[in-house]
């Protein structure tokens, strides 16, 4: 049988951050990869993948090398950083104004002062995943959390609902890219044991 195969994207959310209970988007904060045991179950757990794509972002690529560590340094690409979250870049979480009281468009619109919105976000990814998916074969793509929610966005086709799931660091989120432009959530935010 001929044709190509499905693509499926492995979107596997950077390490902690080794700055807690700050909100980081731009800031290239290192991540903490010291435990080697758990990115030994996760790699084991992801299995064989034919391409790996990471964010340019320190955490992200500290996060590769450590998954992938005989490997050769990943393929980066500029669209898969953060939100840029403007003026709130590096505040304490507690510091941030309350936004809950925003409907789930307006606050995928809300643009933090000096900064762009999860739709904002959305626009630059979907591009990039996109051509991901046109290719075929198993790619893990190390992010961050909102990129990990602009792909589900994508394959969802909201970009407000993609606000609801919660994405863990290290955590991996499965997208089956289908020929024809259909996509499966195959799972999301599932850690290994």
């Amino acid at each position: 049988m001929g044709g190509k195969r499905a693509t499926e994207l492995l979107l596997i959310r950077h390490a902690p951050v080794s700055v807690d209970g700050r909100l980081f988007g731009r800031a290239d904060v290192a991540a903490d990869c010291s435990d080697r045991g758990r990115f030994d179950r996760l790699r084991a757990a992801i299995g064989d993948v034919d391409h790996v794509l990471s964010s340019p972002a320190l955490r992200c690529l500290q996060t590769t090398r450590a998954l992938w560590p005989a490997s050769p340094d990943p393929q980066t690409d500029g669209a898969l950083w953060e939100q840029d979250f403007g003026r709130w870049e590096g505040q304490a979480y507690v510091d941030l104004p309350d936004l809950g009281s925003l409907e789930s468009a307006d606050l995928a619109r809300h643009r933090p002062p000096g900064g762009e919105s999860f739709a904002d976000l959305c626009a630059r990814v979907e591009p990039v995943l996109m051509h991901v998916a046109s290719k075929g074969g198993r790619v893990a793509v190390v992010a961050h959390a909102g990129v990990v929610r602009g792909a589900l966005a994508l394959a969802i086709g909201s970009v407000p609902l993609a606000l609801r799931f919660e994405v863990a660091p290290l955590s991996v989120t499965r997208i089956r890219a289908l020929p024809g432009g259909s996509w499966a959530i195959i799972g999301a935010n599932w850690t290994p044991v």
